[in-house]
C-alpha cells in the first residue's frame, strides 16, 4: 500500500507559489496551498496561475482566530472561499466554526458541489475522547471529509487522537495531534486510514511536522 502525503506550502506572492507547487507536486499525491499568506488581491491570480493543478490541491485560506494569517475581515474571506469554490479543487479546507456560523456559504458550497474538508484545532491540549466524538458527529453532518487536530502535551494525548480512527469508519478521517509530543501520531495515522498526512519541503509549515522526504523513508521501510 502507497501512504500519501500533502505537503504545505504557504508562500507570499502568486509567482513562489507557481514554483514551489511545481515543486511540490513531482515529490507528493498532494498540495496544500495556503491562501492565508498572500495578499486579499493576490489570491485570484494565484487561482489562475495554478488552476491547471487544483485536482490535487487543498486550498486553506485560515482566519488568525484558527492560527491562520488571513488579514482581512470575516466577510472578505468568506467572498474568497466562494471565488476557491468556483475553481472546483481536489478539497476546500474549511472550518467547522466558520460553517456553522454560516448557513449561507455552506448552502452555497452545497450547490457548488464543492469537496469540503471539514477542519477543527485545538492550538493548546488535546480534548478528551467524549469530546472529539462528539465534535467528529458535528462535522461530519457538514461533509464526510473531516480533519481533526489537537496539540499533544503528553503521549497519551496523541494516542487520544490515533483512537479515532475506527475500521467501520464512514469518514475520510485526519486525525493527529500538533507539537513534538504528537510527532508520530503524523505518521501513525497514514497506518490507521487517513487518506494523506500533511508534510513540508523542508521548514515545518505547523508545529511537529515531517518533511515529505522523512516521510517517505519511513513509510518504505522494507
Amino acid at each position: 500500500m502507497k501512504y500519501k502525503t500533502c505537503v504545505s506550502i504557504a508562500e507570499k506572492t502568486p509567482n513562489k507559489i507557481k514554483q514551489t507547487l511545481k515543486i511540490a507536486l513531482k515529490k507528493s499525491d498532494f498540495v496544500e496551498v495556503r491562501f492565508d499568506f498572500l495578499k486579499i488581491e493576490q489570491i485570484p491570480e494565484s487561482l489562475e496561475l495554478i488552476k491547471k493543478d487544483l485536482n490535487r490541491i487543498v486550498c486553506t485560506l485560515r482566519p488568525k482566530t484558527e492560527g491562520g494569517k488571513f488579514s482581512g475581515n470575516e466577510k472578505e474571506r468568506i467572498a474568497i472561499l466562494k471565488l476557491i469554490a468556483e475553481y472546483n479543487p481536489f478539497l476546500l479546507d474549511v472550518e467547522f466554526n466558520t460553517l456553522k456560523k454560516n448557513s449561507a456559504l455552506t448552502k452555497y458550497l452545497k450547490s457548488t458541489k464543492t469537496k469540503l474538508l471539514v477542519s477543527w484545532h485545538d492550538f493548546k491540549k488535546t480534548p478528551t475522547s467524549a469530546e472529539l466524538k462528539k465534535k467528529i458527529a458535528q462535522m461530519s453532518k457538514f461533509s464526510n471529509n473531516v480533519k481533526i487536530v489537537s496539540t499533544a502535551n503528553s503521549t497519551d494525548d496523541a494516542t487520544r487522537m490515533l483512537e479515532l480512527y475506527s475500521k467501520k469508519g464512514k469518514n475520510n478521517l485526519i486525525s493527529f495531534a500538533m507539537g513534538d509530543m504528537g510527532r508520530i501520531s503524523r505518521i501513525l495515522c497514514l497506518y490507521l486510514g487517513s487518506p494523506y498526512t500533511y508534510v513540508s519541503l523542508g521548514k515545518a509549515v505547523a508545529p511537529g511536522q515531517f518533511s515529505v522526504d522523512e516521510v517517505k523513508k519511513i513509510t518504505n521501510l522494507k
